[in-house]
């Protein structure tokens, strides 16, 4: 794309074959994830120097392989969550930031796994780490990040609370394990867990929605609880005054990204086997709400803009 905007901004174009240099890797892809990074770099609420490729995630086949390569073969299939420009038919990839695909794994589905499954990962483990008996909230708990973190809390026998926008919608985050599920559309979500769960209760929120949740989302939290403020699908959220955290019972925010959680290679190795452990085992579902043409994107970016889909919209190339 040339220019941030709306998605009518998104155009398909032809451009050389990207060349392996020392370290990289070049991939048939099979299928590019598309997520919500990928309209804020369109719109340029998240920067990016233009022109460029949109899309962080995909999966696919090595197809070229550059100097000083030794983990990938040709005719390897791998998957890759930061690596850039993977809404196209060969994507140039850091081998550093690939990671192999296991042959339980379809490759769509660790194109529609990856990026979500290590960010539901690190929010249940590390940003907050669940364990039996915590209490925590999911918003948007039918969607990509949501239903997999719902799933992976479960696992670590935590009581989840979760927030949907649709009846359909919260079946699909009650059949993912959500304890308690409620549709923000057609109750205050806030009153309705709190008359379950009791008043400031929570020890932690994970919020990928933003605005339209987050200052509802504080007031649950017990004392020194937690809010994980992940995601803007609703829009940034506004700026908080420190005295505010006090007068709320000493809470704890931050701000996370991805990129931090998986800055070696150690971790982001570990973090793939889990996720694909856990698909390859049926430990953990994947929902796939849609596949486009890659000469749709447009048509995905609107869709999962509309805050309707259940599960991971993906491009086909």
């Amino acid at each position: 794309m040339a220019e941030t905007g709306g998605p009518d901004v998104l155009a398909l174009r032809e451009v050389p074959d990207p060349e392996p240099g020392p370290g990289d890797l070049v991939v048939e892809v099979e299928a590019a994830g598309v997520n919500f990074a990928d309209i804020y770099q369109r719109t340029g609420l998240y920067s990016r120097e233009l022109p460029f490729v949109v899309g962080a995630e995909g999966a696919g086949t090595v197809v070229g392989v550059g100097a000083n390569v030794d983990e990938f073969g040709l005719g390897d299939v791998v998957a890759w969550a930061d690596g850039g420009s993977s809404c196209a038919e060969l994507a140039g990839v850091r081998a550093d930031r690939a990671v192999p695909v296991p042959p339980g794994v379809p490759t769509d589905v660790a194109a529609a796994v990856l990026l979500q499954g290590l960010t539901a990962h690190y929010l249940v483990h590390d940003t907050y780490r669940l364990s039996a008996g915590s209490r925590c909230l999911v918003h948007a708990a039918a969607g990509g990040v949501g239903l997999l973190a719902v799933q992976m809390a479960k696992k670590l026998g935590a009581e989840v609370f979760a927030t949907c926008g649709s009846d359909e919608k919260s079946e699909i985050a009650r059949a993912a394990g959500a304890d308690h599920v409620v549709n923000y559309r057609t109750q205050d979500f806030a009153a309705a867990i709190a008359a379950v769960a009791g008043a400031h209760t929570l020890d932690v929120v994970y919020d990928g929605v933003g605005k339209a949740t987050f200052d509802r989302g504080l007031d649950l939290l017990r004392p020194r609880g937690t809010m994980v403020t992940f995601g803007n699908a609703s829009g940034p959220v506004d700026p908080v005054p420190p005295l505010t955290l006090m007068a709320k019972g000493s809470l704890y925010l931050t701000r996370p990204t991805l990129k931090d959680y998986v800055a070696t290679r150690d971790e982001l190795r570990t973090r793939a086997a889990d996720v694909f452990g856990w698909v390859a085992d049926g430990t953990l579902d994947v929902r796939i709400g849609g596949r486009f043409p890659l000469a749709d994107a447009a048509a995905a970016h609107r869709q999962l803009e509309s805050r309707t889909t259940t599960g991971k919209l993906l491009l086909i190339p």
